[in-house]
């Protein structure tokens, strides 16, 4: 079975939307009681390290992650999204947390280095929407 991917909504400090996808792990037994969604920068090729969704977050931290399932059948048609308050974590357990997560659920993070910042979204809201 594939994982689902994730897109991460975050907002530009001139309130512009910036959207990527990325992949997630989800944190149903924080120490708060609420659930925490983290995701990471990882070692994959890209343009920069400063990433703009780090940039975004530090400047406004409400973002909303959202997860869907496209098929032809559209009985099987779903989505989910979690609405909350980002942190960017480059130490500490909350990183250690996100680490430990995200490489039980992908094995790529077995050959594909872990090594950036934690995102870690504490969610305020969820929202589902299936037929």
């Amino acid at each position: 079975m594939q994982s689902p991917v994730a897109r991460l909504a975050t907002i530009t400090p001139a309130g512009m939307p910036h959207l990527v996808p990325l992949v997630f792990a989800v944190d149903r037994d924080a120490r708060d009681g609420n659930d925490v969604v983290y995701t990471a920068v990882d070692a994959k090729p890209k343009t920069t390290r400063r990433l703009r969704r780090l940039a975004n977050i530090e400047s406004c931290p409400q973002v909303s992650l959202l997860v869907d399932h496209y098929a032809d059948d559209w009985t099987q048609l779903w989505w989910v999204r979690a609405d909350g308050v980002a942190t960017v974590h480059t130490d500490g357990e909350a990183l250690d947390i996100g680490y430990r997560l995200l490489r039980a659920k992908y094995p790529q993070y077995q050959s594909v280095l872990l090594n950036g910042p934690v995102i870690a979204v504490a969610v305020r809201r969820w929202a589902s929407w299936h037929p």
